[in-house]
This record gives structure tokens, C-alpha cells and sequence, in this order.
């Protein structure tokens, strides 16, 4: 390969990487929640390795048609009951088929690291939740704590207090009908709660009636709160954002700057490249010259 053509690869290959660097990389529907993995350890390349990677591979391909969808996979008639595996997703209420698709991708991708040869694993993110384990919890209600989140104190603000008790009971109200997903607001304050869809609506109704007690209790006059239980959660903020990094402006702000800095050297990397280009264009066609004077 020629000094230019090589210059030229290189120049391809920035304008490449400038594209992928300046793309985010994952959405706030991506951004991580909690996860936790069961201590029991499977043996690689058992049967039940087979089963869970077949239910996760199930779950992320059902993720594009459908938001709920909870799995069973045996492996053959022969395999041992103890090779069973039980799986569910949901993705968040208000996601389209694409970005409930990815935001179980993402899961699936990420329990894949974080829990390595585990029998069970379970991981939320903003965006969607995956399970699975080797014990059958499908349809079985489960109030357990698993992260609580608690904001800044905003005092005993009565007309604070009032709108975000306002919202908690609506989120909390049961209208008969199974409502998995619930949104609400009054004035700044805004919340939001799901169920896992395996629950019935009176077990759903149960475990965010838990949630959104323990909310106001535990919570007390914080500017935000959330609280996870292992079937359900409930969250409310004041100003409507739910991100739990920082001020979510200042966060933009941010990552607009890291991405201008990043423009600002592949720039100069470019330039730097197109300028050696034209340089060997120049130099090759000076010995041309050279060789053909003599």
C-alpha cells in the first residue's frame, strides 16, 4: 500500500471512529438501576447453562413484539428438573417495541457479566427488567425491600407535601381494572409505578399499596424518592425528572462539552492527516519529476 493510500485509510478510519466516539451509547432508559445474582454457581456447559442462555435469547427476541413475556425452558425430556429455568422481562409501560428491544439487550447483556455461571440473576434498568432463576417465582408476590432511594429534605413544605401525597394516592388507587403501569401528577411533582406482570391485579394492587407506604414513611419530605420491591416499585419527584446522577441539565451540559472536546481533537487529527496527504501527494510527484529529469 502506497504512503497515500495508507494516509487515506487513516483518514477513513478517524472519520469512523468520530461518528461512534460522538454517539451515545446507551439511552437514560439503559441507565442502571440495581442487579443482584444468586451465590449458587452452575457448572459451564451443563445443561442449564443451555437452558438459561436459550431463555435469555427468547426473552430478548420477544422483547421487540411484546413488554411482558415470562419463560420456562426445560432443555430436552431427558435433562433433570433441576435444570429448569424460569425467566421473565418487562420493560416500563410508556416504551415502544424498539426501545423496549434494546433496553433488554442491554439487560441481558449486562447480567451476562455481572452474573457469571449464577443460578439466578436479576437486573432493572430504567427502562426494563429481566429475572431468571432456577427456583419458580413466576406468580408468586414478593414485597421484599430492594432499593430504596431517598432525596435531599425539602422540609415540611405542606403544599409540596400535599401534591406529592396527591400523586401517591392516585398512583395507589385501584379503579377495578389491572392497570400494571401507572403515571401521575399534581403541579411539579410527578410519579410513576409498575408491577411485574405476573401479578394479578389484587397482588399488584397489594405490592404497590407496600411501596407507595413505605414511600411516604421512609422517605419523609425528600424532593424525590423510589422504592423497589422485588415485584413492583413507586417513585414520585418534584420537577418530574427521575434521574438519580445530579441535576439532569448540568448532566446534559456536560456531555455536550466531553463531546465538543472530543470533535475538537478528531478535527485536528483530521486536518493533521489531510495535510500529510496533500504533503506525500506533493513529495511523490517531486520525485516523479526527479526521476524522469535524469
Amino acid at each position: 500500500m502506497s504512503e497515500t493510500k495508507r494516509a487515506l485509510a487513516v483518514l477513513v478510519f478517524l472519520l469512523s471512529v468520530s461518528v461512534l466516539v460522538t454517539t451515545p451509547s446507551t439511552s437514560a432508559t439503559e441507565t442502571f438501576v440495581f442487579g443482584g445474582c444468586s451465590q449458587l454457581k452452575y457448572a459451564p456447559g451443563s445443561p442449564y447453562e443451555s437452558n438459561v442462555n436459550s431463555l435469555l435469547t427468547s426473552a430478548v427476541n420477544s422483547a421487540m413484539s411484546t413488554s411482558y413475556n415470562n419463560f420456562t425452558i426445560s432443555g430436552s425430556s431427558s435433562s433433570s428438573s433441576q435444570d429448569t429455568v424460569y425467566g421473565l422481562f418487562q420493560c416500563r409501560g410508556d416504551l415502544n417495541g424498539n426501545d423496549c428491544g434494546r433496553c433488554v439487550a442491554r439487560a441481558v447483556s449486562q447480567l451476562g457479566t455481572l452474573c457469571v455461571d449464577s443460578f439466578g440473576g436479576a437486573l432493572q434498568l430504567e427502562g426494563c427488567f429481566v429475572k431468571y432463576d432456577n427456583s419458580k417465582f413466576l406468580g408468586v408476590e414478593d414485597k421484599t425491600v430492594v432499593v430504596k432511594k431517598c432525596g435531599p429534605s425539602i422540609g415540611y413544605d405542606s403544599d409540596a407535601l400535599t401534591r406529592r401525597d396527591a400523586v401517591l394516592a392516585y398512583l395507589g388507587t385501584s379503579d377495578g381494572s389491572n392497570r400494571p403501569y401507572r403515571v401521575g401528577g399534581s403541579g411539579d411533582v410527578r410519579g410513576e409505578a409498575q408491577c411485574v406482570g405476573d401479578l394479578s391485579a389484587s397482588e399488584c394492587q397489594d405490592c404497590l399499596s407496600e411501596a407507595i407506604g413505605r414511600l411516604k414513611t421512609e422517605c419523609g419530605p425528600a424532593a424525590w424518592g423510589d422504592m423497589f420491591l422485588a415485584k413492583c416499585y413507586a417513585r414520585y419527584s418534584e420537577g418530574g425528572s427521575h434521574s438519580r446522577s445530579g441535576n439532569g441539565e448540568n448532566d446534559s451540559n456536560n456531555n455536550d462539552e466531553e463531546i465538543e472536546k472530543t470533535l475538537a481533537i478528531l478535527i485536528g487529527l483530521i486536518a493533521g492527516v489531510a495535510l500529510l496527504i496533500v504533503f506525500l501527494s506533493c513529495l511523490r510527484k517531486i520525485c516523479e519529476k526527479g526521476k524522469g529529469g535524469k
